[in-house]
């Protein structure tokens, strides 16, 4: 093209600044604070000028997952469908934000293979709530649930969570604000060139 004209919907150089996308996967046990964390984030980020998406892990169940179990099998083909989709638009330029517990440190494990091998920019966050504060949060009920014996297979108390023994950041949400948990992500995003 000549003349300084572009094509309709064509990107200025401005509107490319922010093109380098993430992976952000919270990681943790159920009512840990992960989605809040993350929603918090992503308001942020979107004010800042970044695309973001938030890939919640129940609509991700719902929509690209429906049938799934929640058999180690199961879950391991869930990380891998929504660590999938989380690389696809990380290294289109988005900011995606995963808050999924992710139980088994081998699907994760996969899953920051994937990026690093399309060398798309990955960080995991260790959402450490302790399973007492996440049992009195029970945002959706399930510690109440699995108490009564109306559900079983619940992730950190009859099912097993392994914690990441080295994430890239790990989060005491009990003991800070919503808005300073979200800031260190923030940070560490900035500290790699990604925020």
């Amino acid at each position: 093209m000549t003349g300084g004209t572009r094509a309709p919907g064509q990107a200025t150089t401005k509107e490319n600044e922010h093109v380098s996308g993430a992976t952000v996967w919270l990681t943790g046990l159920p009512s840990a604070g992960k989605t809040t964390i993350a929603l918090e984030l992503a308001g942020r980020l979107r004010a800042e000028g970044h695309r973001v998406e938030v890939l919640d892990g129940d609509e991700i169940r719902e929509f690209l997952s429906a049938g799934l179990g929640f058999s180690r099998e199961d879950r391991h083909t869930n990380v891998q469908r929504i660590g999938f989709l989380a690389e696809l638009l990380s290294r289109n330029g988005v900011t995606t934000l995963v808050p999924v517990i992710a139980p088994y440190a081998d699907s994760r494990d996969a899953v920051r293979k994937r990026h690093e091998a399309g060398g798309t920019p990955y960080l995991e966050v260790h959402v450490a709530t302790p399973l007492d504060v996440c049992s009195v949060r029970d945002v959706k009920g399930l510690y109440a649930k699995q108490a009564a014996g109306e559900i079983s297979g619940l992730t950190g108390v009859d099912d097993p969570y392994e914690a990441p023994e080295t994430p890239d950041l790990r989060i005491e949400s009990q003991d800070q604000t919503v808005a300073e948990s979200a800031a260190a992500v923030h940070a560490a995003l900035t500290e790699r060139g990604l925020a």
